[in-house]
């Protein structure tokens, strides 16, 4: 019988990117429920084998602007309840935070751009120790508490909680590991007024992307893949 991975998509430019080789590899069968699509978050949180919970320029916390996000978060939640395999990327990550309780809120500056990551004993020890001396992709200004039960196994220069992961079934990365594969065109386009607010460098940002994206996406790759083995194991 084939295995299902059901994506939660906010913005169409930021789908799986280089994790959707290794998912199909792995034999599962993508599909996107996007955001504002009829439907969406409607089904049954259970049936996927695997859910990954995409970015997104929103925050957990503006419930009022984005009623979506409360019906989001409850179908987060009846999945992490039952212990159902779960990756959350960035806004993802947040969610599935949120989704235990933790709190989610502002860090007062925009991380946006490659660096490395610091591992924890814990994540040395984990998936994430393929991205050891990588820089990956941060693009974000808010952070979360670490939730209960959640072990932290990064942290950037900026920002002290940049994954964590909740036994071997759910995994939260802050940084985008799933980026760089493709063009950076869509993201400089579709986050203009976020990049000029900040006044990131685009040049530099596209410099960056072509000379650390392709590593990034083959180290991204490898920890996805021992991440699948692990959750099947």
């Amino acid at each position: 019988m084939t295995r299902s991975c059901l994506a939660l998509r906010h913005v169409h430019f930021e789908d799986l990117g280089s994790f959707a080789a290794p998912l199909a590899e792995a034999g599962l069968a993508i599909a996107y429920d996007d955001v504002g699509a009829p439907g969406f978050c409607s089904g049954d949180p259970l049936a996927p084998d695997l859910l990954v919970v995409l970015g997104g320029p929103v925050g957990v916390y503006e419930d009022e602007g984005y009623p979506f996000l409360a019906r989001e978060r409850a179908f987060i939640a009846a999945r992490l309840a039952a212990g159902r395999p779960t990756l959350g990327i960035c806004l993802g990550a947040q969610l599935i935070a949120s989704a235990l309780g933790a709190r989610v809120f502002p860090t007062g500056l925009k991380e946006i751009g490659f660096s490395k990551l610091t591992l924890t004993a814990a994540g040395q020890a984990s998936p994430l120790k393929h991205l050891a001396d990588i820089p990956v992709l941060h693009w974000h200004g808010d952070t979360y508490a670490l939730p209960p039960g959640g072990g932290n196994l990064a942290s950037s220069s900026l920002v002290e909680q940049q994954a964590f992961a909740i036994g071997r079934n759910v995994l939260a990365l802050q940084f985008h590991a799933e980026a760089g594969s493709g063009s950076i065109e869509p993201w400089l386009v579709g986050h203009a007024a976020e990049l000029a607010a900040a006044r990131i460098d685009l040049a530099a940002l596209r410099q960056d992307w072509a000379e650390h994206g392709r590593r990034l996406g083959a180290a991204a790759a490898l920890m996805l893949e021992e991440w699948l083995q692990q959750i099947r194991s």
